[in-house]
């Protein structure tokens, strides 16, 4: 069987440590993994159409990119995997404690400050979420990007903390994150404790998955996908790994949890150019 080769994104410097842990972890099992790393996610995404890997680490708007280039290609996308921690997550809108702010209605002709313009959890969706309460981002509320490395999708959470530091500093009246984001950065200072409160939560979604197109070797990626499910988290040869990369237990891939970001990117036209180019 040939090498299979996953396409990730360098998000940050421990991307390398996880996936060449991952690459001796395979070896173990007699399975034969490479990787090979992008600077974006739309560079990588139109690699898998190049054919230069087989098994994308997709963001959840990578996933939309694929999976929308290849039903215009005629051919077919599927999540084959993905962690336990990219299943039923929430956004929250958070105002200042002390803001006299109750509820959605109030950020009329208010500053709403959000994460890079490619992330789903810190701006995607929670701009969907307030279109969907009746305030058009642009028109009923005024939106504050910080786009700190586009291109990531949000992986990268500087833009989030940026809009956490907006709303505490007074540039914002509310500021959007992912949940985990908010205990984070609660737990660090950057929102000191007690000087928050959520506004408003988003129905949940999921998040990254592993990506095949429809000419990726069967037995392969079932072999694959096999092999991560048995990882266990008591295994101390894997468990610094799997912390390394956020998740307890890997689960079989699904994409009703994409709804609200297939949405958000038909409201806001996010990434029409790109498939237009790439299909």
């Amino acid at each position: 069987m040939s090498t299979l080769m996953l396409g990730a994104v360098a998000y940050d410097p421990k991307v390398v440590t996880i996936w060449e842990g991952f690459r001796a972890w395979f070896a173990k099992h007699d399975f034969d993994f490479d990787f090979v790393l992008y600077s974006n996610y739309e560079r990588q995404v139109a690699a898998h159409f190049e054919g230069h890997y087989d098994v994308g680490w997709n963001s959840p708007l990578a996933w939309i990119q694929a999976e929308r280039v290849a039903a215009a290609r005629g051919r077919t996308a599927r999540a084959v995997c993905m962690r336990d921690t990219d299943q039923d997550l929430t956004s929250v809108i958070v105002t200042r404690a002390d803001a006299g702010i109750e509820t959605l209605e109030d950020l009329r002709g208010k500053v709403v400050a959000v994460g890079a313009a490619d992330s789903p959890q810190a701006t995607l969706i929670p701009l969907l979420h307030l279109k969907e309460a009746g305030l058009a981002p642009g028109r009923d509320v005024k939106v504050q990007h910080h786009d700190l490395l586009v291109g990531k999708h949000g992986d990268h959470i500087g833009g989030e903390r940026d809009a956490a530091r907006a709303l505490m500093e007074g540039r914002a009246d509310a500021a959007c994150m992912i949940d985990g984001n908010h205990l984070l950065f609660a737990r660090e200072g950057t929102l000191p404790a007690g000087a928050t409160r959520v506004l408003s939560t988003t129905v949940p979604y999921d998040h990254c998955c592993f990506t095949v197109l429809d000419d990726a070797d069967p037995a392969q990626i079932d072999r694959f996908v096999a092999l991560l499910l048995s990882q266990s988290y008591s295994d101390p040869a894997v468990r610094p790994l799997l912390d390394l990369e956020g998740l307890k237990a890997w689960k079989p891939g699904r994409t009703e949890g994409f709804a609200q970001l297939n949405r958000a990117v038909d409201a806001f036209g996010t990434i029409e150019a790109f498939v237009q180019e790439i299909a």
